[in-house]
This record gives C-alpha cells, sequence and structure tokens, in this order.
C-alpha cells in the first residue's frame, strides 16, 4: 500500500454509501489499518445525489481535506454516471466498483477508461434477493474486499455482525452475510 488509498463512493441518499465507508472504515481499522471516513452532503434529502470518502493507510494519516485524487470510485447508483464526472481525478489505472447488470466492459468504454479496472456487480439484484430490499451497500463492501487488500471479506463480515447484531435480529445479519458473499463471489472484472 502507497502512503494512502483514498476512495471515492458515489451514490444516492437512502443507499447506505456513508453507513458503507464507516463500515469499510471499521473494517479496515480492525485489520490494523489507520482510516478516514467521512460524507459530502449536497440537500439532504432522499435520493438526493451524495459523496462519501475514505483514506486507508498503514501508517496514521495526517491531511484532513477533501478526496481529490481517489484511487479507488465506488459507484452505487449508476444512473449517477450520465449526471456526475465519476472519473473526476482518477489516475488512467484506476479502480471502479459499480452497482450495475451491465458487464465490465461495456462500463468501460462509456466511463472512456480503457486502463481502469473495473468491476461490476448487481448488487441491487443481489440486496433484493438476500435482504428484500434495496440495499446495495453491504453487497458492494464484498467487491471491496475482492477488488482490493483493503479489508477481507471476513472483516467485513465481522462488521455486519458487529454493527448489526445489536440493532436487528439474527435473520437481517445472516442476509446481509449472504448479501456480502454473493457479492463476492458474482462480481465481473475487465
Amino acid at each position: 500500500m502507497s502512503e494512502f488509498v483514498e476512495i471515492r463512493w458515489h451514490a444516492r441518499a437512502g443507499q447506505g454509501a456513508v453507513t458503507a465507508a464507516k463500515a469499510l472504515a471499521d473494517a479496515a481499522t480492525a485489520g490494523g489499518k489507520y482510516v478516514q471516513a467521512f460524507p459530502e452532503y449536497g440537500p439532504e434529502r432522499m435520493g438526493a445525489p451524495l459523496k462519501a470518502y475514505n483514506r486507508v493507510s498503514e501508517n496514521p494519516i495526517l491531511i484532513h481535506c477533501q478526496v481529490t485524487s481517489p484511487s479507488i470510485v465506488i459507484i452505487i447508483d449508476q444512473t449517477l454516471i450520465a449526471t456526475v464526472n465519476v472519473t473526476e481525478g482518477v489516475a488512467d489505472e484506476g479502480i471502479y466498483i459499480i452497482n450495475t447488470e451491465k458487464s465490465p466492459e461495456e462500463l468501460k468504454k462509456k466511463l472512456g477508461v480503457p486502463k481502469a479496472k473495473v468491476y461490476a456487480v448487481d448488487a441491487t439484484k443481489i440486496s433484493i434477493e438476500t435482504i428484500g430490499r434495496s440495499i446495495p451497500n453491504m453487497p458492494i463492501l464484498g467487491v471491496v474486499a475482492r477488488a482490493t487488500d483493503i479489508i477481507t471479506v471476513d472483516s467485513v463480515k465481522y462488521q455486519v455482525e458487529k454493527s448489526f447484531g445489536k440493532k436487528f435480529g439474527r435473520s437481517v445479519v445472516e442476509a446481509n452475510i449472504k448479501a456480502v458473499d454473493r457479492a463476492y463471489a458474482e462480481v465481473k472484472v475487465a
């Protein structure tokens, strides 16, 4: 890992991006890493576009500013691709993790990022089939575990257990863990 890895999340309010950024931070912290997680809100209403950010490092992080050059971009709502410049500040070899039914090859062309790694998974479908609701944030964390060395799938499942176990019943915890495992297994990359 270089000095630190920066991640930018694109989603709409209510899709769980802020919760997922915090869960990623908790999982990375449990793995001995230093982290930051913070949101950037526009109008605070359900469905409004938002961004969230993470920094992850093996060493203490001494900067506290916006993420302008992420190496990883996570897009929870693919409709934002048409309205937001999701590639802004990303190096040619960046990583994109996208909640979509489209192929990673199709997304590479659409985004104009031929050298990037694009991970595509239908996290919405997975969440509906496992959790019973369209909350794609936990399946996306399964893909982050698959695509990077920032977190492991076991650390994600541990955080689901820890966070959701206190608030919800066992069935909700098990459904979210199943969603994480399915996304980890079903993601496609190009």
